[in-house]
């Protein structure tokens, strides 16, 4: 497979990965009783929420907005000082770090949402290994080698 297919695998992931949660998160703030989705806020009994307006927050800006925004950073490799100090791999561009941040950010989200519902949904397991797979071609070489820092 070609290095820029690759990418863009890892973009397609991101990107439908950040449109779902912006919808998902979006429904939560415009409705945080949970009524406009059909979710009754008995359903957060065993979390520290009362509502589900600081997940829908949560879930709209890291697991929505952020991958949205890292496609366009993966594609423009733009400069970020801020995102530099947070980028644990230095020989690698920030993008390609954050894209592993974003990954393991969906896993603590679903186990999360696991143990404050108590509860597996199907859709558990889809948005697990939709992160194992971002990690997966995130981590090929093909992928790594396109951020890598010269």
């Amino acid at each position: 497979m070609e290095t820029k297919t690759t990418r863009n695998i890892l973009l397609i992931l991101l990107g439908f990965l950040g449109l779902g949660a912006i919808g998902g998160g979006g429904v939560l703030l415009v409705s945080p009783s949970g009524n406009l989705i059909g979710m009754p806020l008995s359903i957060l009994n065993k979390s520290p929420f009362t509502s589900f307006l600081i997940p829908g927050i949560l879930l709209f800006a890291v697991i929505g907005v952020a991958p949205c925004l890292l496609v366009v950073a993966l594609l423009k490799k733009p400069e970020c000082r801020f995102a530099k100090r947070l980028n644990f791999f230095t020989d690698m561009h920030w993008s390609w770090t954050f894209s592993i941040y974003v990954a393991f950010s969906l896993i603590i989200w679903i186990q999360a949402e696991m143990v404050f519902l108590q509860a597996v949904h199907w859709l558990h397991t889809v948005y697990m290994f939709l992160a194992m797979a971002i990690l997966f071609v995130a981590l090929l070489p093909k992928v790594r080698d396109l951020y890598k820092i010269k």
